[in-house]
């Protein structure tokens, strides 16, 4: 099962998993379309799909415009995972960290620019630290699926328990 059926279980919550495949570029045009949703938390989890370029580009458009259309729902911006390969391929590694260091950027920005209800899952460790927790160094087993719903249920609990 991937994270979100897990999770879906977990939480007693219907969860949309809109996954992109590859293709979560965080477009204005997307995020448009998804603002007509109406969750009770959005987890955006792109960066696998963008370079560091790319996100300082996209992030803080693509928040705003979720922003607008919903004021208070909460918005989790995801690292992604850690590549398991990393330390042997270092392109994958700055790839990752370059990335990261530019999701932060984002997120600061708009924290500093008065947004609220906006939260940060980082990546480190999220999959384990054992290899086994991909099949690629990328995409993950069923194990890696369980260790990171594990992750990514610390955060919705806390964000569901604030909701209540």
């Amino acid at each position: 099962m991937c994270t979100t059926a897990i999770l879906g279980r977990r939480l007693n919550r219907d969860i949309i998993n809109l996954g992109f495949s590859g293709s979560g570029k965080m477009e204005p045009e997307v995020a448009s379309l998804i603002s007509e949703l109406d969750p009770e938390i959005y987890f955006i989890d792109c960066l696998p799909n963008l370079e560091a370029g790319e996100v300082a580009l996209r992030v803080e458009p693509f928040i705003r415009i979720l922003r607008e259309a919903h004021p208070k729902t909460p918005i989790v911006l995801a690292e992604g995972i850690t590549y398991d390969d990393g330390f042997l391929v270092k392109t994958r590694s700055l790839r990752g960290t370059d990335s990261r260091k530019a999701l932060r950027i984002a997120y600061e920005n708009l924290l500093n620019n008065g947004f609220r209800n906006l939260y940060y899952q980082i990546a480190e460790g999220e999959l384990g630290s054992d290899g086994e927790g991909t099949v690629d160094g990328t995409h993950p087993t069923d194990l890696g699926f369980m260790r990171q719903s594990d992750a990514y249920e610390l955060i919705l609990r806390s964000i569901l328990q604030k909701l209540q």
